[in-house]
């Protein structure tokens, strides 16, 4: 597999294959809302966007990142999601990276949205679909986001070799300026589980596939079975 880690503003041309990477925390949080039962994931430009569908859609969730505000229905946390029953409803999501790195590749023909809590089924897809070329959006920092790369790099790894270690590649993200801005407070609209549950490996069996429906990029789960046990030597 040809694989090339890209930020944001690197990308000059539709790759074939593009994974989104944003683990702290757009991607964590949309892997959230599909295991509290969304139906899907609207990947919304604009936080006027988010508002727009919203009042078009009263049922619809709209979650941003940031504090809490008027005409928002949840934060960007995933610890603060983990608690709302979804079931069968729509999420809206903008985000400062993670919808930003998933719009710029929307005409791709196969987009997939990762964290280290979908790595392993995000791999296993790639597999799948025998893809040879895969281009990695690392969206935070500009493209320098550690915890993004750690993500994306071990994702590469475990597409090509089932047997990868997560543990250095988690604790590069657990070292990263995101994991300390978030234990610390920087950041508003934080849970203090929320790193814990950003740094979980494959906590959820299905990955996330982005496609274009209508006017919108819209992300829905791809389930896929647990992985095999490996034999016992």
């Amino acid at each position: 597999m040809d694989v090339r880690f890209l930020g944001i503003a690197d990308l000059t041309e539709v790759p074939p294959v593009a994974v989104v990477v944003d683990v702290m925390r757009a991607f964590t949080v949309a892997a959230w809302a599909f295991a509290q039962r969304a139906e899907k994931v609207v990947l919304a430009g604009s936080l006027d966007e988010v508002l727009a569908l919203k009042a078009r859609h009263p049922d619809w969730v709209a979650l941003k990142d940031g504090p809490p505000a008027a005409g928002f229905d949840a934060v960007n946390s995933p610890a603060l999601l983990r608690s709302v029953d979804l079931a069968g409803r729509t999420v809206v999501q903008k985000t400062t990276a993670g919808t930003v790195g998933a719009l710029a590749v929307k005409e791709a023909p196969l987009v997939l949205c990762a964290s280290f809590v979908v790595a392993e089924a995000t791999a296993r897809l790639l597999r799948a679909r025998e893809c040879d070329t895969v281009t990695f959006v690392v969206t935070g920092e500009d493209g320098q986001a550690d915890e993004d790369l750690a993500c994306a790099q071990y994702i590469a790894r475990r597409a090509a070799e089932s047997g990868t270690d997560p543990a250095g590649f988690v604790r590069r993200a657990a070292d990263s300026r995101a994991a300390a801005e978030l234990a610390q407070g920087v950041r508003q609209g934080v849970h203090p589980d929320d790193v814990a549950l950003c740094l979980e490996v494959d906590r959820f069996h299905f990955a996330m596939v982005a496609n274009v429906e209508g006017p919108l990029m819209t992300l829905r789960p791809h389930a896929l079975p647990p992985p095999a046990a490996e034999p016992s030597v």
